[in-house]
């Protein structure tokens, strides 16, 4: 029971919805098949916890962590193809030497092609690698951490609700009882992600959507997504979608100005007016990015970051010129924005995305 709690709450981590019925569902299937078989365990499981499609990369690799504590081995002398889902030994270039001493001597330096493949810049890769890191990013779970209220409840030991332990005490007749306890109530903190889609962020703009429909998919209540170039757009309801490259087509309908200019300051300041005045920004954790090429007035935007500074909790600026040798924040839009993040972080390769859902999740 403790095993099976634990393994769906990694589940549900990953971005699988395994609830407590579908919990309870696997529980009963269990009971039905020999616990000590590990693969009627995992068929009983897997049919109790995974709804769809999605879900089964994540639960293979969860249920083998959890419990086959074990990569994938193969008898004998057989070796898998090489793919780009399979891990490759390369030795790194060294001083020009080769030992052919035997197979006892140890790889001193290799890497694997998945690794390599991370941190390559998303615009130098190929469309077979693109797929694959477009599959890696499906994997992430941006996601927030959670905030305190205003409204309390009952427990916890921060304080004595004392109408509560009155109300008790006078139910039993004026006899003393036990004290009340009040905590404030949490709630998840709300994340909010705009993206610039202007034509100089067009070869970053798949990616940056596909990761802000991991996000979704992990938080679809307390996560609202917006593309920037010369309009707002809302497009968090498309990504809502689960498919990710039907919610990535839902949206690229949905954005009348895709490749177009680049007004960043406008767009922030209608965002603002209409969304982040009214409590979409208030206390939320805002990822902006964006390479800052504005092609509008500079000190419109820095007024409008200082406003969405004094609003949200922490502002995130992604640029994936930030990775690259030689960056300085030089361009008009960076330098009027500047003052106002909180971090200032790369965007150009899975590395970096997959650091951008740390910062947010510290955040």
């Amino acid at each position: 029971m403790i095993a099976m709690t634990g393994f769906a709450r990694a589940l549900r981590e990953a971005g699988v919805a395994a609830d407590r019925t579908r919990l309870t569902t696997s529980l009963a299937a269990l009971a039905q098949v020999d616990a000590v078989d590990v693969e009627q365990v995992y068929w009983a499981v897997r049919l109790a916890l995974c709804s769809e499609p999605d879900d089964l990369p994540r639960f293979d690799a969860l249920f083998d962590a959890w419990f086959r504590a074990r990569g994938p081995t193969l008898p004998g002398p057989v070796q898998p193809q090489p793919t780009l889902q399979t891990a490759q030994l390369r030795p790194l270039a060294g001083d020009g030497t080769t030992d052919q001493a035997g197979d006892d001597d140890p790889l001193a330096t290799a890497a694997t092609d998945a690794e390599i493949l991370r941190q390559h810049d998303i615009t130098e890769l190929s469309t077979d690698e693109r797929d694959e890191v477009n599959r890696m990013i499906a994997l992430l779970a941006p996601r927030v951490g959670t905030r305190r209220t205003a409204r309390r409840r009952r427990g916890g030991s921060e304080r004595i609700d004392v109408r509560r332990t009155v109300r008790t005490m006078l139910h039993d007749g004026g006899e003393p009882g036990l004290l009340v306890y009040d905590r404030r109530r949490e709630k998840p903190r709300r994340l909010v992600l705009l993206l610039d889609v202007s034509g100089s962020m067009s070869p970053y703009a798949d990616v940056l959507l596909r990761f802000a429909h991991a996000a979704v998919r992990v938080s679809p209540a307390s996560t609202e997504v917006f593309t920037m170039s010369t309009r707002l757009t809302r497009v968090t309801r498309q990504l809502r979608l689960r498919d990710a490259d039907l919610a990535l087509r839902a949206a690229g309908r949905a954005i009348p100005d895709w490749s177009g200019g680049t007004r960043l300051g406008e767009s922030l300041r209608a965002f603002l007016d209409r969304w982040g005045q009214r409590g979409t920004a208030r206390r939320a954790v805002v990822v902006l990015a964006s390479d800052g090429w504005e092609r509008g007035d500079a000190g419109l935007l820095g007024e409008q970051m200082a406003r969405l500074a004094r609003l949200s909790h922490t502002v995130v600026w992604v640029n994936p010129h930030r990775g690259k040798a030689g960056f300085a924040p030089a361009t008009g839009g960076m330098l009027a924005a500047l003052p106002h993040i909180d971090e200032l972080i790369a965007g150009h390769s899975f590395d970096a995305l997959r650091n951008v859902a740390e910062v947010i999740a510290r955040a």
